[in-house]
């Protein structure tokens, strides 16, 4: 019994040491935090529009709380161990193994998390390039406001969600943004162009379908939901936008390919069905419910707790 309670002693005082301090600092922020929000609220009172890669922003936050986590974890099951090893100084004598069973357990673990933590990295490098993609055409989609066009992004479908709608007097787009890198091996315009042929993207290294297929699959869910939502047929166009790339057009296909340079050219497309002024506003109507769906982050709690 005494050597149980010296072995419980020791774990004990090891994770004292390591964690009182940084739970009292955390359990005071939060009781500031708390505090202060309990005699102000934020002065807006309506959900905010989805910006530029939301759903990717939330995604790199989730999975950046992930890597927190597997850091964590790395830092306090070493320490665990340790704690368990120094407590069982008489079993060492009578098993002589066991600091072999602790070490292979403890590289086990690293070598776990790590391979974890290599998979979380790549996904993360994934999600930031393609957040930085929908951020740079989102941005250069806005400018279009100037000259009479609506723009939306990161509109919320069934299960997906459409980086941008554009609804201009030149027609209804669904754009579909894509922040695929270069080879540092390819350098100059050949390691930068990709070649549209009406059917399938070839860049520098690969060629495939899949966006084109994604692009036109989101397009004729649009075109079903705002004729359902208005009462009215309306079709969107379906949009590739590769920002950072330059694109060579061979023939013309169903869905539009442009780079993040020619986002302009939506407004002077040729081959769209025109939209009165009343149909653009009814369809930005629309379409601005369904993306107005952000809470401010500073009345967030008080809004769950409702």
């Amino acid at each position: 019994m005494a050597h149980l309670l010296e072995q419980l002693t020791a774990i004990v005082a090891v994770l004292a040491a390591c964690f009182v301090g940084p739970g009292l600092a955390l359990g005071f922020l939060l009781w500031r935090k708390r505090k202060q929000r309990a005699e102000k609220r934020s002065p807006i009172t309506k959900d905010l529009l989805r910006s530029p890669g939301h759903s990717l922003r939330e995604q790199i936050d989730e999975l950046t709380s992930d890597v927190g986590i597997e850091v964590m974890a790395l830092a306090i099951f070493p320490l665990l161990v340790l704690a368990l090893y120094l407590a069982q100084g008489r079993a060492m004598k009578e098993l002589p193994l066991l600091p072999a069973i602790y070490l292979v357990a403890v590289l086990g673990f690293i070598g776990f998390r790590i391979r974890k933590l290599l998979r979380l990295g790549h996904r993360l490098d994934h999600l930031r390039a393609g957040y930085d993609a929908e951020l740079a055409v989102g941005q250069e989609l806005d400018q279009l406001m100037r000259q009479g066009a609506r723009v939306f992004h990161d509109f919320p479908g069934e299960n997906f969600n459409i980086d941008h709608v554009v609804i201009a007097p030149s027609g209804f787009f669904a754009v579909e943004t894509k922040g695929y890198t270069k080879s540092k091996r390819l350098v100059g315009r050949p390691g930068a162009t990709v070649y549209f042929d009406g059917t399938t993207l070839k860049f520098p290294t690969w060629s495939g379908t899949e966006p084109l297929e994604q692009a036109e699959r989101q397009a004729r869910w649009l075109s079903k939901w705002s004729t359902a939502a208005i009462g009215e047929p309306v079709t969107a166009t379906a949009v590739v936008a590769l920002p950072g790339w330059f694109v060579e057009r061979t023939k013309r296909g169903t869905v539009k390919v442009i780079s993040g340079g020619e986002v302009p050219t939506l407004l002077t497309s040729s081959n769209t069905g025109g939209l009165s002024a009343q149909m653009v506003q009814r369809l930005a109507h629309q379409v601005e419910q369904r993306c107005r769906t952000v809470v401010p982050s500073y009345g967030r709690e008080e809004r769950e707790i409702q």
